[in-house]
């Protein structure tokens, strides 16, 4: 996802790539109430599924887009491959400590990741790209560690889900940043390298045999996968980067209200702490942003 230098003035495209892009990020919020109705499967088991079925489908969607040839000198070249191969690792970790929170009831754990990994990207940027924090960014940065301490120290234990999500899927986007690949070539190269692992894991599965209903559920979660996927990488298209960057909250905020006002999971005063903390965070981070304004790149992906 590479910035474009040009600026593109509003109009249809913006409108249409908004909704683009609260679609996917709607899902992505709703996400949990899926995994949910599979929590009676063992998460590993449902991360081959997800997997397997996210491979069949997005060949599909690479066969009708013609695009088979634009895979092929990815694969190619050893650099890409290494790093595609290292961001599959850390997408499908961070896939199963996923499906393990919300099978687990731990989905506001989850959430708490996904409102801390903006402001984790932000430090990687930093250490491994030689990007400059500006001292808000600092502040909102420290805002959000306080976060993660005080429910260590009040919630019962250190909460290793929410940064174990966090760090997974900030050094995925670290990964992928470094490779020139779009989403959903680069998607479909890190699912199809976990594919083998994934058929012979779920060949040497020994459990419960699956039901017709739970094994068509399962099949759904390519689709589910790989949809959101699709729009977001449409908005990126259309939309400026300052706009994504308010999107992006959309999901975790949804998967909050998800696991409180759907999955009854207890919100107590420890954990409303933190998030407390983390949205001051991001409010420290969002307007330190907007008196930061610079005339606003529309992302572009390489095609």
């Amino acid at each position: 996802m590479v910035p474009t230098a040009e600026t593109r003035d509003p109009g249809p495209g913006v409108r249409v790539g908004l909704i683009y892009g609260l679609s996917a990020y709607i899902m992505w919020g709703v996400f949990p109430i899926y995994f949910h109705w599979v929590a009676h499967v063992p998460p590993l088991v449902v991360l081959c599924h997800r997997i397997v079925w996210s491979v069949l489908f997005l060949a599909v969607v690479v066969s009708v887009r013609g695009e088979w040839k634009s895979i092929g000198p990815a694969i190619r070249n050893r650099r890409n491959l290494l790093l595609l191969s290292a961001g599959a690792t850390l997408i499908a970790l961070n896939w199963l400590l996923f499906i393990y929170a919300v099978g687990s009831g731990q989905t506001l754990q989850a959430s708490l990741g996904y409102f801390v990994n903006p402001l984790l990207s932000v430090g990687l940027g930093m250490v491994f790209l030689r990007e400059r924090l500006r001292p808000w960014q600092w502040v909102a940065a420290l805002i959000a560690m306080a976060a993660v301490a005080n429910l260590t120290l009040r919630g019962g234990g250190f909460p290793w889900l929410a940064v174990s999500l966090a760090f997974t899927f900030g050094f995925y986007g670290l990964v992928r940043k470094t490779v020139d690949i779009n989403s959903l070539h680069g998607l479909f190269i890190e699912t199809a390298l976990l594919f083998p692992l994934a058929l012979i894991t779920l060949g040497c599965w020994s459990g419960p045999q699956t039901s017709a209903g739970t094994f068509g559920l399962l099949s759904l979660a390519g689709v589910l996968t790989s949809v959101p996927l699709l729009l977001f990488g449409a908005a990126l298209r259309r939309l400026p980067l300052s706009t994504i960057g308010f999107l992006q909250y959309i999901g975790p905020t949804l998967q909050f209200l998800v696991a409180v006002v759907l999955l009854h999971e207890p919100l107590d005063r420890g954990k409303l702490g933190s998030f407390a903390l983390c949205w001051l965070a991001i409010a420290v981070y969002t307007v330190d942003s907007l008196l930061s304004h610079r005339p606003q790149a529309v992302a572009d992906e390489p095609e």
